[in-house]
């Protein structure tokens, strides 16, 4: 694992900002952002695939994972986050990637792909394409579940991921098989999700997200879990209404982060787009 510090600019003049990442493999260079709460491990299931075929760059976004949250005064915005992004990628020597974003990571993609950024656009299960019910839904369940992982000593987490049920009580909110996932690896996205210092501003700044704009010239794809209980399917949709000349894919049986649900589709998916 690695760390980058490089410099933007901000309303009140340059800013450091510190981002953590992993990078494997080798050709053309792909960007993986998770979602909100989590961390660059999500993408582990996927990673061995597109290592073989991409030089995978998978980070802790700014306030999440290991990443130290934005400097002062800059906000959890698309206006901030993406520049951040764009310019972690030329400080690591990375032009114009591809990228792949599950949830709150699908939307910097689509938003990355709209400002011309990158290569192709992969947005698993994006946020913004809500209705405004169905994001308070949203926000109200990833405050609930960041609540109970707050409440839950370490030793009662790591008790819990020792079984498939206790597996299931932690993560099945976002995996349709999360008995699939490591002890290991619930424990430590669980602590992801309780420590994380940019979760309460990101949620902040996306209650008046909707992402409604075309993103044409590129190749884009929005695949959406069958099973997702976060971001309901109908959502979309939706998308491709905005979306025309995006490929929609369906994702049967995968719930919101569908990495771990279907490894090996998901990464195929991506591959696809990223041609």
């Amino acid at each position: 694992m690695a760390r980058a510090t490089f410099t933007i600019d901000s309303h009140g003049g340059p800013r450091e900002v510190t981002v953590t990442y992993e990078r494997t493999g080798s050709g053309e260079p792909l960007l993986l952002l998770h979602g909100i709460g989590h961390h660059w491990q999500a993408w582990q299931p996927v990673l061995p695939i597109l290592a073989a075929e991409r030089d995978v760059v998978a980070l802790d976004l700014p306030g999440f994972g290991a990443s130290p949250a934005l400097p002062e005064g800059l906000a959890y915005d698309l206006s901030t986050v993406v520049p951040v992004l764009d310019a972690f990628c030329r400080h690591i020597g990375i032009e114009r990637p591809h990228v792949a974003g599950n949830s709150l990571g699908g939307l910097l993609a689509l938003d990355l792909g709209r400002e011309k950024r990158v290569r192709s656009v992969t947005a698993l299960s994006p946020a913004g394409f809500w209705t405004e019910a169905e994001r308070r839904y949203a926000f109200g369940t990833l405050l609930a579940m960041r609540q109970g992982a707050r409440a839950l000593p370490v030793p009662a987490i790591e008790r819990l991921s020792r079984s498939a049920a206790g597996r299931t009580a932690l993560t099945s909110t976002i995996y349709a098989r999360p008995g699939r996932r490591s002890p290991e690896a619930v424990v430590a996205e669980t602590l992801a999700l309780r420590e994380a210092p940019g979760f309460r501003e990101t949620l902040r700044a996306g209650r008046t997200v909707q992402f409604r704009d075309d993103v044409p010239e590129i190749p884009v794809t929005v695949a959406w879990g069958t099973r997702d209980r976060l971001l309901l399917r109908r959502q979309g949709v939706r998308a491709k209404q905005v979306l025309p000349g995006a490929r929609l894919v369906r994702l049967p049986g995968c719930g919101h982060v569908p990495m771990n649900d279907a490894p090996a589709l998901v990464a195929r998916v991506i591959l696809d787009t990223s041609r």
